[in-house]
């Protein structure tokens, strides 16, 4: 669904000068004029994806095609982060809204990045570690004596030893080995046996593919690492300066995450539409699969708890991928979410 690396690489790059500087430079949104004088003008927005479009983003392409961000008098433009990354742009207040995770947010938190959460996406982490069934996997004991395809970054090991120790495996044993930008496919097919991957879109192509694999889920191992990936951002000075572009945007995304809820097949075709390079195939074995999993047992679809926020960051600082512990209250806020639905 996107290179599991770029979570936590993008944020290294960010200095508190950087944010300082750029924050304030460039409104995220700009008034149209209006046609005539009877239509509103609708307020230009641009909201920047973590990586390239996928099922992950299905609800932001429902609500700018089905109408629901013009019916909040906003005209939403759906970018790509290109080489800056969606954090830095949306941190230094260049983007008004981006796609990220708790991860990355925890990180920038700690380091003074004012990027703050407004939505989960999805309310269960569906990362994982995957493997060819002929591998072996079944536990995480069985990664021992294994090659692993790693991007070089340090919760890797972390994760992957916290989950080992469940089933009295020794991380040590594990064979890390620096894929780049290889793909799980590719990777599986040159020496390495297993890697990180993401269920709703990797996994569902591999099974397309007949290529079948063994997943082992890292929130099945650990309450902490079932974290909210991937989340809505903002920054705080957005929210200050202007709250109410904030409900709207928020207003018209949920009703769009809602849309492809309940419609996975013709939300699958509002994206195909939008973005056709996309197999179509995968587009809807991937909607079904996720649409459920967006809201899963929250009370409404966004829903992000404290304790989930709490929980990974102080799992993380124990594992020393944090300088100091988070303010989980302030990394994220559920303000802007609508009203949830009575009548559900």
């Amino acid at each position: 669904m996107r290179k599991l690396g770029t979570m936590l690489g993008t944020l290294l790059l960010v200095s508190a000068l950087l944010i300082m500087t750029a924050c304030g430079q460039k409104e995220g949104t700009t008034s149209q004029t209006a046609s005539n004088g009877s239509t509103p003008a609708l307020k230009d927005v641009q909201v920047v994806l973590d990586w390239t479009p996928n099922t992950n983003h299905t609800g932001l392409y429902v609500a700018q095609q089905m109408g629901y961000y013009k019916d909040a008098g906003l005209n939403v433009e759906i970018i790509q982060p290109g080489q800056s990354g969606a954090d830095t742009l949306v941190a230094s207040g260049k983007v008004p809204f981006g796609i990220s995770y708790q991860e990355s947010v925890t990180q920038a938190r700690v380091q003074g990045v004012p990027l703050v959460s407004i939505a989960a996406i999805i309310q269960h982490n569906t990362s994982g570690f995957a493997a060819p069934v002929d591998r072996g996997i079944k536990t995480p004991k069985d990664m021992e004596g294994k090659s692993y395809g790693a991007w070089g970054s340090p919760v890797e090991e972390a994760v992957m030893k916290s989950i080992m120790d469940t089933d009295g495996g020794d991380v040590s044993k594990v064979k890390s080995v620096n894929i780049g930008d290889a793909d799980y496919f590719t990777a599986v097919k040159k020496g390495i046996d297993f890697a990180w991957i993401y269920y709703g879109w990797t996994g569902i192509e591999a099974k397309l593919r007949g290529e079948p694999l063994d997943m082992l889920y890292v929130k099945d191992y650990s309450p902490s690492l079932d974290y909210y990936t991937p989340v809505i951002t903002t920054n705080e000075q957005q929210i200050q300066k202007d709250p109410e572009l904030v409900k709207a945007f928020m207003s018209a995304t949920a009703k769009g995450y809602e849309y492809a809820i309940a419609n996975p097949d013709k939300a699958a075709d509002i994206l195909i539409k939008a973005v056709p390079d996309l197999d179509p195939k995968l587009v809807k074995a991937s909607q079904e699969w996720l649409s459920p999993r967006y809201q899963d047992d929250a009370s409404q679809w966004g829903l992000q708890k404290e304790q989930v926020w709490k929980g990974y960051a102080d799992w993380m600082y124990k594992q020393k991928l944090l300088e100091q512990p988070l303010d989980a209250s302030k990394a994220f806020t559920n303000e802007f979410l609508p009203a949830p639905q009575t009548s559900k």
